[in-house]
């Protein structure tokens, strides 16, 4: 066992829970460490439901093509640890020296009091990013955003809120408004917040908050919008109307992450113009959303000829717009679509397969060996079929694999295949296919 996943396996073992949302813990053990969270560069706050890693890595890859340093905090990772931190000093993923060196700080720190996992490591990055230079930090929220971990932060430059759907209700409400507050719990006095096009009762719950706390806000659609038109991206504010390329990162839902990012540079004092902004948006990266996968020893097991999708979304919100994609690639290129899913039982699997109903062939669902709050493939395809799909239950990835090979040498025709419902078995499907984020 490498010291990393030795120290991380120990912090793990500080809380008897693995979320348990409050801010003391975190108070407490920064004050520890000298308050890190007082002296980080100019910082971007992201919280949401959907689109906070694509609105993030917009954000990093236009203000990096405008010569910025930008430290990123996103989670969770998707092969390694390093993923959740990246350091604007050298532009990549943390080091693990410079990573074991926090965690250990940050446990001895701590003196073996009770913090849960992702408070302690969120203190590590805290620490990190203090600690070592850059233009601009983006804080992605873990969960929530009222009592997150990320939340200790006093006067961001802006906010953002992507689009609020359900999640997570056992730790954050049972209806939209309630998720809605705890997510606008971001919101800090004088510090403007962009907010993507929202439910009518979540935007009026933001709006509430907004008020009372005294926040600034542009929103989607009042303030701002956008569109694709003649595959350009088109948007408009008061400013005026900016005439851009489209993302790099596929699907309809992307012009909507564009322009938050946009709005929000501009908000913040960071709008580079059409030319440097144009530059990023062709280069963003955000691997296991929508990523199109064509070489690789798991590409390999499937049928040849086969279209090969990854996406870690994993809620209704994320099937909605997953589903739409598919149907237009569907419509550009028919094909049998197989979706090949392991979820976590945290999720909605209804919500998230609904989407999909008449549009997949068949579901074939899978174990998920890198989390142990995997759903049971038996129990996840009877979800499917409840939401109106033809569902197998497999034993393994590989089983699931030559279900959709002998069904392709049947068919005498090469399938869409869609790895889909989790982060966690995107970072199977990339660390199988040897292709971890860089």
């Amino acid at each position: 066992m490498d010291q990393i996943t030795a120290i991380l396996d120990r912090l793990l073992a500080l809380h008897p829970k693995e979320i348990d949302l409050s801010l003391g813990r975190m108070h407490r053990l920064l004050k520890t460490l000298g308050s890190p969270e007082k002296h980080l560069p100019p910082t971007i706050h992201i919280a949401g439901t959907n689109g906070k890693g694509s609105v993030t890595a917009t954000l990093r890859a236009i203000l990096e093509a405008d010569g910025k340093r930008c430290h990123v905090y996103t989670s969770p990772h998707l092969v390694a640890f390093n993923e959740r931190i990246r350091l604007g000093t050298d532009g990549n993923f943390v080091s693990d020296p410079k990573l074991f060196d926090a965690l250990y700080r940050c446990e001895e720190a701590n003196g073996g009091e009770e913090i849960t996992f992702f408070e302690i490591t969120t203190a590590a990055a805290l620490l990190l990013f203090a600690e070592n230079p850059a233009d601009v930090l983006l804080l992605e929220v873990g969960l929530g955003g009222r009592l997150d971990a990320t939340n200790v932060i006093d006067a961001p430059i802006a906010s953002v809120i992507t689009p609020i759907s359900m999640d997570h209700e056992k730790f954050l409400g049972g209806s939209l408004e309630e998720i809605a507050a705890e997510k606008a719990g971001i919101l800090k006095r004088g510090c403007p917040a962009v907010i993507a096009p929202q439910d009518e009762a979540v935007q009026a719950e933001i709006e509430r908050v907004a008020k009372r706390v005294g926040t600034p806000l542009l929103s989607f659609g009042q303030d701002f919008v956008a569109m694709q038109d003649q595959g350009r991206l088109a948007f408009q504010d008061e400013d005026g109307l900016f005439d851009l390329p489209l993302s790099n990162l596929p699907g309809a839902h992307q012009v909507t992450n564009a322009a938050l990012a946009i709005a929000t540079l501009k908000v913040a004092g960071l709008w580079p113009g059409e030319e440097v902004a144009g530059k990023g948006l062709r280069s963003v990266n955000w691997p296991g959303r929508l990523q199109l996968l064509t070489h690789g020893p798991l590409v390999k097991k499937c049928p040849k000829n086969s279209e090969i999708w990854l996406d870690g979304g994993h809620n209704p919100g994320a099937g909605v717009s997953i589903a739409a994609f598919m149907g237009e690639q569907e419509e550009h290129g028919p094909k049998p679509l197989y979706l090949v899913t392991g979820m976590l039982t945290t999720k909605d699997p209804v919500g998230f397969f609904r989407p999909f109903q008449g549009l997949a062939r068949h579901v074939g669902t899978v174990p998920i060996t890198t989390s142990t709050t995997a759903r049971d493939p038996l129990e996840l395809a009877d979800f499917a079929r409840v939401a109106g799909l033809e569902a197998t239950p497999f034993a393994s990835l590989d089983e699931a694999i030559a279900d959709i090979v002998a069904c392709a040498e049947q068919d005498g025709e090469p399938p869409r295949i869609l790895f889909c419902g989790s982060l966690y078995l995107a970072g199977e499907i990339l660390a199988r296919n040897g292709m971890a984020p860089r």
